[in-house]
């Protein structure tokens, strides 16, 4: 029997900073939809320290799916539905019950299409009060926080033209138009930042 495990050594540096800035944020909260779930090592993590928020990840690739829910079956975590398949550029979404929203690392490396795509799902999907939480690498006022993220940039770039590192204040400009209120802004490791909106 073959492994559906992906593994993404960025998840092993990155899944205790996020956790300690998204649980205050989640206070309350008993039910988190997380967009672009990926390998399924932050959720089956979030999961496991949260164990009163039911965790629905979603992600557009089968074999992401896949490793999703091969990490949560050998984690046996109870409280994460199966990985669902999500385009968050095809509105309406499916009816998803959820008081927070979660993205990681998808909005630099997907077409802008897709962040105006979460922006305006989630403003759907969300009850007034609700969480946005957004994490990864941003320009401020124009520039890149380090050199680091200038080279990132370049490679995701040249390799398709419409991702790339956005910019904060765009990122915070599509929230609006969508009813969200200006980010809490939080530093993280490695020159990227977390995002949280509430609509």
């Amino acid at each position: 029997m073959t492994d559906a495990r992906l593994h993404a050594p960025s998840v092993e540096r990155n899944r205790d900073p996020i956790l300690a800035v998204l649980r205050p944020q989640l206070d309350g909260v008993r039910s988190v939809l997380e967009i672009a779930s990926g390998s399924g090592g932050h959720v089956v993590h979030f999961a496991r320290a949260l164990p009163a928020i039911r965790f629905q990840p979603t992600d557009p690739d089968a074999a992401a799916r896949a490793s999703i829910d091969a990490w949560v079956a050998e984690g046996r975590v109870a409280n994460v539905r199966p990985a669902m398949a999500l385009d968050v550029t095809a509105q309406p979404w499916p009816a998803i019950e959820a008081q927070a929203v979660i993205c990681i690392n998808m909005i630099h490396i997907s077409p802008w299409a897709a962040t105006l795509g979460l922006m305006r799902g989630a403003a759907q999907l969300l009850k007034p009060g609700g969480v946005l939480f957004l994490y990864g690498p941003y320009r401020r006022a124009g520039a890149h926080t380090a050199p680091s993220n200038a080279a990132f940039d370049q490679d995701l770039r040249q390799r398709n033209p419409e991702w790339g590192i956005r910019d904060l204040e765009a990122v915070a400009e599509a929230a609006k138009a969508e009813g969200f209120g200006t980010p809490i802004i939080e530093a993280m490791p490695a020159n990227n930042l977390s995002l949280i909106f509430r609509n």
